[in-house]
């Protein structure tokens, strides 16, 4: 046994670092009490997450099949993906949007998580500004956060339906200096509203003339509604209606259609009901593939190789039907929750353009009695077994105010959680 022994004081402490402490994510957090709850035999209906309940298209899942029971090795693939899935995914930009995207600016990843690290990590450097809409998706900011960026969110209220505007930019450049790229989701996370043809041009334009990186989040597009996704609020170039959106309307608009310096983001998660999957991609500017490609290999090797050989399925006309009919169902889900908005006295509601979320107060008597949205959504939980997830996710400033409702678990679970949080705020027993 040695003597010699270091001084206590010489000792690094260990623990974790610093760029590790980001809030939880709420939603996982509530999952796993639901997941708890179910298992001791309460009949909870989640409406928390962003989980379509369809499930991936037939066509994808009798791919998965196959290659499973075929009992083939499921080694390593490319880095960026297998050449059939980029090729698809290509095709698909021309298919919804007309534009002509080159399969090699396709990087498939580990869900679109993976492309927002994989393109954060490429584009910007440690201290860069990058802003984002508030409300917004918690995980832009948190990524962001631990890469050692800084965060500049923008107060989007109703006044600009929750969206980033060139007027909110120069505020934030003015008061934070240069900002060096910029988050745009559209339909948003967790309102559903949408950029509209004008607002896409304007912001790549603004972007663009000032060398900043515009991000595009687009994994909700073809879950639009009505007319949120047309030509004026966000469609194709052409006459708004392309095949494959969702219940015949148009998906959203690209950025590619104004600007290929931005890049464009997206996933099999929503459209294709595929969140389990994670299989994501994005659409690569030019001046960062090399460090995307090169980042990729060290970061993930590659995409989950059975979801990729199976994905390739997702593009065929029977999955588009499939998925078409899913939005359908999302829509009349929406429609149930808009018609009932009354009764659940809930209100500043956004207008839910596109996405399956509903973005509300949930009223004044119920902010006055539990205090947050936070003790209102856990009381709701264990109470009448309804999972809400509080606006604290979404929100830094006006968070314990709104909560968020998904009804992406359909219109059946939608009606029954409707009748539960009725009853629930008519009840006047004790908290």
């Amino acid at each position: 046994m040695s003597d010699v022994s270091e001084p206590q004081s010489s000792r690094r402490a260990l623990g974790p670092s610093s760029r590790s402490q980001v809030p939880d994510f709420q939603v996982m957090t509530i999952l796993g009490r639901v997941a708890e709850l179910r298992a001791a035999g309460a009949d909870v209906v989640s409406l928390c997450a962003g989980e379509p309940g369809g499930g991936a298209p037939t066509a994808v899942n009798a791919r998965a099949a196959e290659v499973h029971a075929s009992g083939r090795a499921l080694n390593y693939t490319p880095t960026l993906g297998i050449a059939p899935l980029r090729q698809a995914i290509a095709a698909h930009y021309a298919r919804w949007y007309g534009l002509d995207v080159d399969p090699a600016r396709v990087a498939v990843t580990t869900g679109s998580s993976g492309a927002f690290m994989l393109g954060f990590l490429a584009a910007f450097n440690p201290g860069d500004r990058v802003a984002m809409a508030r409300p917004g998706y918690a995980a832009y900011r948190n990524i962001l956060a631990a890469l050692g960026c800084q965060v500049v969110e923008l107060d989007a209220g109703p006044a600009v339906r929750f969206q980033p505007t060139p007027a909110l930019l120069e505020e934030a450049e003015a008061v934070h200096g240069p900002l060096a790229g910029l988050i745009l989701a559209s339909p948003n996370n967790p309102t559903g509203t949408m950029a509209t043809r004008q607002e896409m041009a304007a912001l790549a334009q603004w972007c663009s003339g000032r060398g900043v990186r515009l991000v595009s989040d687009e994994i909700y597009h073809g879950v639009t509604y009505g007319e949120a996704g047309g030509a004026e609020r966000g469609g194709t170039a052409g006459d708004g209606a392309a095949k494959g959106a969702g219940a015949g309307v148009a998906p959203g608009v690209c950025a590619w259609e104004y600007s290929t310096e931005a890049m464009v983001i997206s996933s099999f998660s929503k459209y294709w009901g595929m969140p389990g999957w994670r299989i994501g991609w994005m659409l690569m500017p030019e001046d960062l593939a090399p460090a995307i490609g090169g980042l990729s290999g060290s970061v993930s090797l590659c995409p989950p190789a059975a979801a990729q050989y199976a994905a390739v399925e997702a593009f065929t006309e029977q999955s588009y039907a499939e998925c078409d009919a899913q939005v359908a169902g999302f829509a009349r889900a929406r429609e149930l929750v808009l018609e009932n908005q009354d009764r659940l006295g809930w209100t500043d509601a956004a207008p839910a353009d596109g996405a399956f979320y509903f973005w509300a107060k949930p009223g004044e008597a119920m902010l006055e009695r539990y205090g947050t949205s936070t003790a209102y959504c856990e009381a709701l939980l264990e109470r009448a077994h309804v999972a809400l997830t509080p606006g604290t996710d979404f929100d830094t400033a006006h968070g314990e105010e709104y909560v968020r409702l998904s009804f992406a678990a359909g219109e059946r679970d939608v009606a029954e959680a409707i009748e539960r949080i009725v009853a629930f705020q008519q009840d006047s027993s004790p908290v």
